[in-house]
Formats: C-alpha cells, sequence, structure tokens
C-alpha cells in the first residue's frame, strides 16, 4: 500500500521496523535510516530474521536538511515516521514540506539548550503542511500517544464531559542495573529534572520537581509511589478537550532511581551546557549518556511489566462516572518478539498503528494534528490486535 522511511535505530525504531515489517501488506517497502547505517543493518537483518521481509537501511544526519532531502527524494516515501530525538523534529518537519512527504512522530519538539516541552514550534507548521496537502501526526508513542486517545475514547463513548484527568506511568520492571534510563538518557534525565505542571482552573500550576506523591496502585502490580511531573500531551488535551478543570500526569520512581538522579544533579552532569574538559568542548549530560547503559540493550534481562492508562472522572447523563482505561505490557514478552524492552515497544507499536492509521486514510487529512484530534476508534481496535491490549474500569475509587 505505501513507502515508509523510519529515522531511528534505538530501542523505538527497532520495535517499529518489527512491526511494521509485521504489517507487509500495508507498509509493502520499509526503509530504516540513521546517523549510523551500521546500527540500521543490525536492525534489519534480525527483522529478516523474525519476519522474513527485507529492510532498506540508508545513512543520514538527521540535524541537516540537505541530507534529509536528498534521501526522500532518492527513495520517495509517502511516510516518515521520525523515532530520532525531539531536537530533530522540525529539521525532519522542514525536509517534509520540500519533498511533498507526510510525517509522524511520537515525541514533541525541544530545543538542545533548554530543557522544555511545547508544541507550539510544531503548531506554527499547521498552514504550510495544510497548504501543502500533507498531513502530520504528533505524539504518536504511548504518552503522549495512546494515553490521548484513550482520552478521546472516553469522550466520545463515556462521558459527555470529561472534569478530571489523571495520566499515570508504572515502570514495575527490573533490568538489573544500578542505573539506567528506558529511553534516550540525555531525553530521559531532561524530563524528569525539569519542574513539576499541571492543568487546574484554566491555569497551569508549577511545582517543584517531585514535589506532588503519593503511592497509587497499578493492576496486576500494587501499589508504587507516584510523582506529578509535566508531559507534553496535556498541554494539547487541556485544548482539545476544554471541559477538563484539572488534568495531571503522574509517573513511578524507585527510591534508588531517585537517589541516582539527584547525585547527577547534584555534580553538575545533569547539565545542558557546554563545559570545558582538556582544551574541548563537552556537554555533561551528553557525556553521561555515553557512559550509562544503552536502552536499546536492556530488553534480554529486563524483567516485570508497565501499567500506563489514564483515570477519568466526569459527567454522563447528568450522574458523575469514573474510568480507568489501561495497558499493561510485559518487558519478556516485548523482548521476545522485537528484542526491545516494553518501554519501547509501549512507544513503537502505537507509533506503527498511527501509520497504519493514515496509509488507510483513516487519518490523512492536510494539516498538522494531535492524536486525539483523529477518530480513536480504529486505531484502538488495532492496539488490541498489534500487542497492547487494553483494559476497562467502570465506578471505581481513583485515588486520586
Amino acid at each position: 500500500m505505501g513507502k515508509v522511511l523510519i529515522i531511528g535505530a534505538g530501542g523505538v525504531g527497532t520495535v517499529v521496523v518489527n512491526k511494521v515489517a509485521q504489517n507487509n501488506r500495508i507498509f509493502t517497502d520499509i526503509m530504516l535510516a540513521s546517523r549510523t547505517k551500521s546500527k540500521c543493518d543490525v536492525v534489519a537483518e534480525d527483522v529478516k530474521r523474525r519476519t522474513g521481509v527485507t529492510i532498506k537501511t540508508a545513512q543520514v544526519d538527521a540535524d541537516s536538511v540537505p541530507e534529509l532531502v536528498k534521501l526522500f527524494n532518492k527513495f520517495k516515501p509517502e511516510l516518515v515516521i521520525n523515532v530520532a530525538l525531539p531536537y530533530q523534529d522540525l529539521t525532519i518537519m522542514d525536509a517534509c514540506l520540500e519533498c511533498g512527504v507526510n510525517y509522524l512522530d511520537t515525541a514533541n519538539y525541544e530545543p538542545k539548550d533548554e530543557a522544555k516541552f511545547e508544541y507550539k514550534w510544531q503548531w506554527a507548521y499547521r498552514d504550510r503542511f495544510r497548504e501543502a496537502g500533507l498531513t502530520a501526526i504528533l505524539g504518536c508513542g504511548f504518552d503522549p500517544g495512546v494515553t490521548s486517545i484513550f482520552t478521546a475514547f472516553a469522550a466520545k463513548h463515556h462521558f459527555d464531559e470529561i472534569h478530571y484527568l489523571d495520566i499515570v506511568d508504572c515502570n514495575a520492571g527490573d533490568h538489573g542495573k544500578a542505573f539506567a534510563t528506558n529511553f534516550n538518557p540525555e531525553i530521559n534525565i531532561r524530563e524528569v529534572t525539569q519542574k513539576g505542571k499541571y492543568w487546574e482552573d484554566g491555569k497551569w500550576v508549577e511545582t517543584e520537581p517531585h514535589e506532588i506523591h503519593q503511592p497509587l496502585t497499578y493492576p496486576n502490580i500494587g501499589p508504587k509511589e507516584s510523582y506529578v511531573i509535566y508531559h507534553e500531551e496535556l498541554e494539547s488535551l487541556v485544548k482539545n478537550f476544554p471541559t477538563i478543570k484539572r488534568a495531571r500526569f503522574w509517573m513511578t520512581f524507585g527510591q534508588e532511581y531517585l537517589t541516582h538522579l539527584r547525585v547527577i544533579q547534584n555534580i553538575g552532569m545533569a547539565r545542558i551546557d557546554e563545559v570545558e574538559y582538556n582544551g574541548q568542548k563537552i556537554v555533561p549530560i551528553q557525556f553521561l549518556k555515553a557512559v550509562l547503559p544503552d536502552p536499546g540493550e536492556l530488553g534480554e534481562n529486563y524483567t516485570g511489566q508497565t501499567s500506563i492508562g489514564c483515570r477519568i472522572r466526569g459527567i454522563k447523563d447528568g450522574k458523575e462516572r469514573t474510568y480507568y482505561i489501561y495497558n499493561n505490557c510485559s518487558h519478556e514478552d516485548a523482548y521476545k518478539e522485537t528484542g526491545a524492552q516494553g518501554v519501547s515497544y509501549t512507544t513503537g507499536v502505537p507509533a506503527t498503528i498511527g501509520a497504519m492509521m493514515f496509509m488507510q486514510g483513516l487519518w490523512k487529512k492536510p494539516g498538522v494534528f494531535n492524536v486525539e484530534e483523529f477518530d480513536p476508534d480504529p486505531f484502538m481496535e488495532q492496539l488490541n490486535k498489534q500487542g497492547l491490549p487494553w483494559h476497562e474500569l467502570f465506578d471505581l475509587d481513583l485515588e486520586v
């Protein structure tokens, strides 16, 4: 049905290539590209062994619009799935506009020199994509992504008005390392060390990092200490569902993880500005990334599961209703299927489904859109088929 180009050969890219190959009736021609072609070749060989599908590979610097344009014009993809770094969203979008290619990503743009998550840079592309007749789908991972689609599904089927939204993200897995991040360390550490923020009564409320926390009970896992942090999907959800009075994002962290994080910050290794070392400029957090375990290689010994979902309170037929929709994902099962751990799996599978929605014409219209702006139903159906089944609970104590 269509040509797809995947940019990024880390853990998430590995999952996307596997899942796209599994759906090769929809994706008839597949290419994987990254800065290091040898990494793409390793992934392609593994996917060939698992699925029998041949994947083309290429080298590209996603920071360079001319390099991207050259590759796009040579391969001529219908859709680019961007699972590279968030810093590279805009260069890839620029290249898409220049070459007439549609776009999908899993995380919003952030500038390299500031730990700031905001959609304004990508929303500014709306007119250009619309005028070019191209579709850009933003934030099609799990959170953002599935959590936004869960919210849209709840609004469509179970609520007249959503008033309170709590997105809850638990990783109860164990990778056996003293300290490791589940996706790119530079992005991960920037995300969880910035100030918290949540939406209440029409305005943003800022908190100190990890200031608000309490134990929450996760299905098949039990109680885990959970912390309010800022996450990008809140920005689009409160805009697209204006009845929301309060929206928060909760994530679990173990005490050992938080201790390591505190030390990393206190000794300056979380800095994102340049320092001079031995006569050359280095960025401390980038050096730290080089010595930490590669998230893409955590899968083999990873045990346990993730649990991510939405706890919602609102009104249906004049009565208050509570609703909890979630997915639990096994790290072991994810690794067995794709060679990647569960956090990569829960991001890569939704990106693939979003690409399927586009290729089938279900999520295809000119402009720039967050995923909750599309019909959630066909996506929800594919979650159950592609390895991330969801579960619903009604009229229960939501704890938050």
